[in-house]
């Protein structure tokens, strides 16, 4: 099987990587998901990833956010291409890619992994500077569809309107002495 990883570019924890390993992986809040992200915009099973023919196809599990891929919203199953932008809800976004062994990286790991891994060599040889990674880039996922609640404005462009027809009406008042047509009840009219 061929060794791919997500690393982290927002949300949580920015620079971690989950390394993607099986025939059928969950991603979602749970801590039993292959990919568990810790964040309320993610559903508990948030998206499936499934190995067929050498690839991850990704699909979304009927999460309340959405599952994106390059900024499209999953409607049904997408292949995974190395380089793919996969974002969960607005501020999730994982940069999909091939394995690059680099010693230095930071890796998600279950905590029962971690409980029967064995203790770590004494010594580990650095990495060879051909293997370094990439700077971490920013990603945002796109506003898909976010629509902005229009009411407060026409509310306040209306409240202006009116105190401008007032101010119009009492200057038009004042200005042709028509104040005892109007307000009769005025004392001295």
């Amino acid at each position: 099987m061929a060794q791919f990883q997500f690393v982290m570019r927002s949300g949580p924890t920015p620079g971690v990587t989950f390394p993607l390993d099986g025939d059928q992986l969950t991603i979602g809040r749970d801590s039993t998901n292959a990919v568990a992200i810790n964040d309320a915009e993610v559903s508990r099973k948030h998206a499936r990833l499934m190995f067929q023919g050498g690839k991850y196809v990704l699909e979304d599990l009927g999460s309340t956010n959405g599952t994106f891929v390059n900024g499209q919203r999953l409607a049904g199953p997408v292949v995974l291409k190395p380089g793919d932008v996969v974002s969960l809800g607005e501020q999730i976004v994982l940069m999909y890619d091939g394995i690059a062994s680099d010693a230095g990286a930071t890796v998600a790991v279950s905590r029962r992994a971690v409980q029967q891994a064995a203790p770590p060599p004494a010594y580990s040889s650095p990495a060879p500077a051909y293997q370094q990674q990439a700077p971490a880039q920013s990603y945002s996922a796109p506003p898909a569809g976010k629509k902005t609640n229009l009411t407060p404005i026409f509310i306040g462009v209306g409240v202006l309107l009116f105190i401008c027809v007032c101010a119009g009406f009492f200057w038009w008042v004042d200005a042709t002495y028509r104040w005892c047509v109007f307000f009769p009840f005025i004392s001295g009219c």
